[in-house]
């Protein structure tokens, strides 16, 4: 009977999984806005029947959850904002006609395509933004070329996820480190030698497997040019930042464009505030728009730029946060994780071996929902209590080990969904993909095979953690034993 009571608690996850899979039938899935309410009111009717949650204090519960996390949604407007303002002034497209002005080879169309997407990534704060705006470019250049498809395929969807996982403005960072209680600034700070490094490590691992491929060069231009009306139209309907910033490409725009974004990561590094850091980017894009003839006029520029980012903003990832989030309050409040928090308990015997099972369970929170950011703020929350109830440490370890926490719901969420078959990132980037470069057939493992960011990010994230060797990644490190020891009787998470 126990146990069947536990898989009851259990079944609004599974339910929340089968709707964003394929609720629709036919192998389609719904929208999180729809599949989030509809699992946040099963999870109601379940703590009902199983713990007598009355269906008000399940309300008050996922209302308490959203508050928790507020500041993020103002935080997440402004990153929206930011990124299209980035996006449409030129501030992408600038960043892009750097790197593809000196040609590109099949010996170098990989590796500068992850260098490319993942500053552009950081820039925009969207991975599924800059692979729209540079897989036609990239996928086209490399048939020009005459490259290596899925190591190219690979590079540029590894780099659209570099910014994802640390760029200031990327919905994802900015919740991550909501849910884990840190400052998105403090969370850069602390992850971004690593992330460098295994930036620089892939780059190292595509040229050497795109050393023996021939030496001819293509330009940027001549990519464009071979580019078809019908995946211009197709961009158009689903992702018409991304033609906006091709557009610019093929066009051109003045070098100083890329000055927003440099001066963006200079404060953020000098440590103003997240909101700030944000709020002036927005205001540097416009100003040097202006100068560059790609922004119209100031209340064209906050109407069209700056009151779209707010409105997608809260009519998408903001919506879905305060359903999943209300979600995921109800799930803890009537403990339904409450016997897989005492099994990772049970094996873990150091801080690390708790960590590291933290970061295990992201990823299989990410594999089981196919949703990062369902991923995120579920998995997130357990997480977090396992830290902060079983393990003794000061204040100062304790938000070291939440900016771990935040880490692992960001990495194994993005980089993890590179390597999940069926997960909605995959999907997605098939749809892009076979949109703009109809002539090969892509299938999930396409994207899979030469993942080297994913792969490297994720296995060096598990090992640095699980062996103690992140020490040895500046600023990475995490207290370890006598400074951080868990309690002789632990609590669990509820």
């Amino acid at each position: 009977m126990k146990a069947l009571k536990i898989i009851f608690k259990l079944s609004p996850v599974a339910l929340l999984a089968w709707l964003l899979l394929a609720g629709k039938g036919g192998g389609e899935g719904f929208n999180m806005l729809i599949a989030g309410p509809l699992a946040l009111m099963y999870a109601g009717f379940v703590a009902y029947c199983t713990e007598g949650i009355k269906p008000a204090d399940a309300i008050e519960t996922a209302v308490e959850n959203v508050r928790g996390i507020q500041l993020v949604f103002f935080i997440l407007m402004m990153a929206y904002a930011m990124a299209g303002s980035f996006m449409q002034t030129g501030v992408g497209a600038a960043t892009v006609n750097l790197a593809l002005s000196a040609g590109l080879s099949a010996k170098t169309v990989a590796p500068v395509g992850l260098l490319v997407t993942a500053v552009l990534s950081v820039a925009t704060g969207t991975s599924w933004g800059t692979f729209a705006a540079c897989a036609p470019i990239f996928l086209w250049l490399n048939h020009i070329v005459e490259g290596n498809l899925l190591i190219t395929v690979c590079a540029i969807t590894g780099g659209a996820g570099f910014g994802d996982n640390i760029g200031l403005i990327s919905d994802t960072t900015v919740v991550s480190s909501g849910i884990q209680g840190v400052e998105v600034i403090d969370r850069i700070r602390y992850q971004g030698v690593w992330s460098i490094l295994c930036l620089a490590t892939t780059f190292i691992i595509f040229f050497a497997l795109s050393a023996g491929l021939p030496a001819k060069s293509a330009t940027g231009a001549e990519a464009y040019a071979n580019i078809s009306q019908e995946t211009l139209d197709f961009l158009a309907e689903k992702r018409p930042d991304a033609l906006a910033l091709l557009q610019q490409v093929r066009d051109g725009v003045p070098v100083y464009m890329v000055i927003p974004l440099i001066f963006v990561v200079a404060i953020a590094i000098a440590g103003v505030p997240t909101i700030f850091c944000l709020a002036l980017g927005i205001f540097a894009a416009m100003a040097l728009g202006l100068v560059a003839g790609t922004v119209e006029s100031v209340p064209a520029f906050l109407e069209d730029i700056v009151q779209s980012g707010f409105a997608d903003a809260g009519s998408w990832v903001i919506v879905m946060m305060m359903w999943i989030s209300g979600f995921g309050g109800v799930m803890n409040k009537m403990k339904a994780f409450q016997p897989l928090a005492d099994l990772v308990l049970k094996l873990s015997h150091r801080v690390r071996g708790l960590m590291t099972w933290n970061a295990v369970l992201s990823i299989a929170g990410n594999a089981l929902l196919a949703d990062e950011m369902a991923q995120i703020v579920t998995v997130g929350p357990i997480i977090r209590e396992l830290v902060e109830e079983n393990i003794e440490c000061s204040e100062e370890d304790q938000y070291s080990l939440r900016l771990r926490n935040a880490t692992f719901g960001d990495a194994m969420g993005v980089f993890g969904a590179q390597l999940i078959p069926w997960h909605v990132y995959i999907a997605y980037y098939i749809g892009i993909a076979s949109a703009v470069y109809p002539v090969y057939n892509f299938q999930p493992v396409d994207f899979i095979r030469y993942n080297v960011m994913g792969f490297v990010a994720v296995g060096s994230l598990l090992i640095l953690t699980f062996t103690g060797l992140d020490r040895m990644v500046p600023l990475f490190g995490m207290p370890h034993e006598p400074e951080a020891v868990l309690r002789k009787q632990p609590k669990t998470a509820a």
